[in-house]
């Protein structure tokens, strides 16, 4: 991998797993029991219609 010049890099999408990850952990700690499968789905906004960049 090439060396990054004086700049942030970003990727969005990695970040946004980051932050779904994140949240299904703090979800899991929270919970007296295994989260269910509609829980966990709950959770990662499974179903949610997402904008697409440039929507709006």
């Amino acid at each position: 991998m090439a060396p990054v010049r004086g700049g942030t890099v970003q990727d969005h999408v990695a970040l946004a797993e980051i932050e779904l990850c994140g949240d299904l952990i703090i979800a899991a700690s929270a919970a007296e029991d295994r989260l269910s499968l509609e829980s966990i789905d709950e959770v990662l906004r499974v179903g949610e219609t997402r904008a697409e960049p440039g929507d709006g």
